[in-house]
């Protein structure tokens, strides 16, 4: 299959937390266009089952593809975890998650091989960071601790609010103990917090953004596999934004941390597809 190197990069979330890896896109690969896809009217996808994360990201998988994608990014630490693996098997363009870079860089970060992981319920109950992790280097401690708040207060706009910061303190309280030096943001939606989690952390932990390490791992396959845009500037608007419900206030809410502003998002019905 020959593939267009001036289509764009298909990349989905269950809400707007992947909005973190559009960025880092956007800022590391300005050439490229992107097609975004935000499940808001199915997030969080973090308590939900393998069967039914699948499917969604099946359905997803397939609307991205009438846009005509070059290669898809699943900006999702739930649906990388659960459904990837699954998805690349039936589907001739590239996809890759946010789960693999994220391991790769924390192996290479942490001193003393004590590694924290926070994501969702899913995500942690996966075991994909750990054994990722392991399978670089099987000395490293990986230490992973759910935290099924964070996403809602996300999506609800409360990135700094007195409400967020303590439920972040009674989370994070559990790895004081465990000494860790390395804490991954397992959680597209966590970068978004990074600022408090940050604080609370404290200077001697370093923080893993997934986010970035994707976009990069990104621009490593597209330039191996020879299709990198070539596109200059033409005027027209190189992003697309499509959710499932809320249009209106993911619209804002994207405003509030891309780059670029965003002047429409379009909403569909994702279950026919």
């Amino acid at each position: 299959m020959t593939i267009d190197r001036e289509a764009p990069i298909g990349v989905f979330d269950s809400g707007v937390g992947g909005l973190t890896v559009a960025c880092e896109i956007m800022q590391n690969l300005p050439k490229e266009r992107i097609v975004y896809f935000g499940d808001t009217a199915r997030v969080p996808y973090g308590s939900k089952s393998r069967e039914t994360v699948l499917r969604y990201s099946r359905q997803i998988v397939r609307f991205l593809q009438t846009q005509g994608v070059k290669a898809i990014v699943v900006a999702c630490n739930t649906a990388s975890a659960l459904a990837l693996d699954e998805i690349e098997k039936e589907i001739d363009i590239p996809i890759i998650g946010v789960i693999k870079s994220g391991a790769r860089v924390a192996a290479a970060t942490t001193k003393d091989d004590k590694v924290g992981v926070i994501a969702t319920e899913s995500t942690i109950q996966s075991g994909m960071y750990q054994d990722y992790i392991r399978k670089i280097d099987a000395s490293i401690e990986v230490f992973g601790k759910a935290c099924p708040l964070f996403v809602p207060l996300v999506e609800e706009g409360w990135m700094e609010d007195s409400i967020t910061n303590q439920v972040i303190e009674r989370y994070l309280s559990v790895f004081a103990r465990q000494q860790i030096d390395t804490l991954i943001l397992g959680c597209t939606h966590y970068p978004l917090l990074s600022k408090s989690i940050k604080e609370v952390m404290g200077a001697g932990v370093e923080l893993v953004n997934p986010a970035y390490e994707t976009a990069i791992e990104l621009g490593g396959l597209l330039k191996r596999l020879d299709i990198e845009s070539t596109i200059k500037e033409t005027g027209e608007f190189p992003y697309r934004f499509f959710v499932s419900d809320a249009a209106n206030k993911f619209t804002h809410f994207a405003n509030s941390i891309l780059p670029v502003a965003t002047p429409v998002t379009q909403q569909i019905n994702i279950e026919e597809y």
